[in-house]
């Protein structure tokens, strides 16, 4: 803890689909819009304010599986204690690839740290 803010919160990290996000995709995964859609995170303010972050501000956000930096966005609906990030080729770098037999890894409820980005 650095002068009242926690250095890193251990939180629960799901995902799934934005409507920025599908509009990103009429243009293809390839272009600016998909991109900006799918590389940022969003927290609670209150967890902003834990850890002295402001929106837009860069975290590093790390699973057993890997780590990401991605730019926050404040959204009052979620818990102080859930990240969400939408669906696609960052989230999918924390996710582990256990399928438990379904064919698919679970994109939610995996822990995360959630760290200021140095």
């Amino acid at each position: 803890m650095k002068g009242g803010k926690i250095d890193v919160q251990v939180c629960t990290l799901i995902s799934g689909r934005t409507l920025e996000q599908a509009k990103g995709m009429h243009g293809g995964k390839n272009n600016d819009g998909y991109k900006k859609a799918v590389e940022k995170a969003f927290l609670s303010p209150l967890l902003l304010e834990k850890l002295g972050l402001s929106e837009g501000e860069e975290i590093l956000l790390t699973t057993p599986y890997g780590s990401v930096r991605v730019k926050t966005c404040a959204d009052m609906g979620l818990p102080e204690d859930v990240v969400f990030m939408p669906m696609g080729p960052i989230v999918n770098l924390l996710v582990g690839p256990e399928t438990e037999g379904t064919g698919m890894p679970s994109f939610k409820g995996l822990k995360v740290e959630v760290d200021k980005a140095r």
